[in-house]
């Protein structure tokens, strides 16, 4: 099959439409391709010795268990927190505060004290037996003290105090994206509010991939709806940095490396095969979190049989190669979604999960995309709402009877009255 957006056999004419606007984003791509190729960092800590110049000045054991400091750096943006506090915030990491666990061990909810006032914080506890250890650790916190952006979880601060290691970030009160595409106990997200879902954590990635305002630029390398949060404004916030590998935006550094690390169903195999990282890497990724946001379907679902059934991103493109678009849209939204917004929604994803990662579209590429597709959709409920409204003119109020009445023959009369007018 051939997976460039302008050859799939789709119909109509949104498809034409979509087309000419890729020849005309054509000449732009291929500049900025040119201009990305090649652009891959080391997946291993020893080749980051190449750009320490980047690393921001940065000492573990900042401070001992008494409160003292041991080391320390004014330009260290986040806050270091004893253990007696992280203890505090958790209730002793107490059982019921539970978020949530991982690789990286287990996030509990807690509250931090301030001068001001409590606040509530997720805190990421490192188990000691987690394959994740000290270079995720520093990964993290080294990621996210550089780079500071709307669609970024906000690192508060880190413990690293008599080998008990945390990370303590802002606290999302609606969870991750995954939990509310694959639970059944959350409320059904809208098209309009997956559309802006996407455009969030879009933006987040092409920030962090272009190092806007500053000189770095990240791979996050672990791109996936769990690693997406929604605060309380459902906004999405890119989390997790473990993984991620950091170098200036400026310089072409190319690195082969022996490791290979992600999720599986997300993982791009132009990677896994050649073990080059790259920014198209994460691209990938994204567009498995695009369709797993159509379908609500899993990345990767066991409990299918059948091989085009268990990978979403096989079963979407059988789904693309015999034009069957309505088939991949999640049950719980059917029939709310423009045709001309599926259509290209899925085009756009599919380009994504390509199998040569130089056809894929660089994650601010997608954010115009999403932008537009979010245009044609809020006008199409606009539509869909005006015709609804067109099809009741008449104002219900007006033959509305109150069911308790004096007169029981008024009420008879006036029932019978309001019949006779509608019929």
């Amino acid at each position: 099959m051939k997976a460039r957006v302008g050859k799939f056999p789709l119909q109509g004419r949104a498809l034409a439409g979509f087309v000419r606007e890729e020849e005309r984003g054509r000449a732009a791509r291929e500049k900025e391709k040119r201009e990305e190729e090649r652009w891959s960092l080391s997946t291993g800590a020893a080749d980051l010795e190449g750009i320490q110049d980047v690393r921001p000045p940065f000492a573990l054991n900042m401070k001992s268990a008494t409160g003292e400091d041991e080391k320390s750096s004014l330009e260290h943006p986040c806050r270091s927190f004893s253990l007696t506090e992280i203890q505090s915030a958790t209730d002793n990491f107490a059982d019921k505060l539970i978020l949530g666990k991982g690789g990286f061990g287990t996030v509990y909810k807690g509250q931090i004290s301030s001068e001001e006032a409590g606040h509530l914080v997720a805190i990421k506890r490192l188990d000691s037996m987690s394959s994740q250890g000290e270079l995720e650790f520093r990964a993290e916190i080294d990621t996210l003290c550089k780079l500071r952006h709307c669609h970024l979880v906000s690192l508060i601060g880190y413990c690293d105090d008599n080998k008990e290691k945390a990370l303590v970030y802002e606290y999302m009160p609606n969870g991750t994206l995954y939990r509310h595409l694959h639970s059944p106990d959350t409320p059904i997200l809208s098209c309009v509010t997956r559309l802006k879902i996407a455009i969030g954590a879009a933006r987040g990635m092409d920030y962090l991939h272009t190092g806007a305002g500053t000189r770095y630029g990240v791979i996050h390398r672990d791109v996936k709806s769990t690693n997406i949060l929604l605060d309380a404004n459902w906004a999405a916030m890119i989390s997790d940095f473990g993984l991620s590998r950091i170098g200036p935006t400026n310089q072409s550094i190319s690195f082969v490396d022996a490791s290979v690390k992600g999720t599986f169903g997300y993982l791009d195999p132009d990677y896994f095969y050649t073990k080059k990282l790259t920014r198209k890497t994460d691209v990938y990724a994204f567009g498995v979190v695009l369709f797993e946001l159509l379908s609500g379907r899993l990345a990767v679902d066991p409990d299918k049989e059948e091989e085009d059934q268990c990978s979403l991103v096989r079963w979407a493109k059988k789904c693309v190669k015999e034009r069957k678009l309505n088939q991949m849209v999640d049950p719980t939204i059917k029939g709310t979604i423009s045709t001309k917004c599926l259509t290209r929604f899925v085009q756009m994803a599919a380009r994504c999960v390509h199998s040569v990662p130089k056809e894929r579209p660089t994650m601010g590429e997608l954010v115009t995309s999403l932008q537009v597709l979010l245009k044609l959709q809020e006008k199409f409920e606009r539509s869909s709402q005006s015709s609804i409204k067109m099809c009741f003119p008449w104002k219900i109020h007006k033959y509305f009877v109150p069911s308790a009445k004096p007169n029981s023959d008024q009420s008879g009369t006036s029932s019978q009255q309001s019949l006779d007018n509608k019929n």
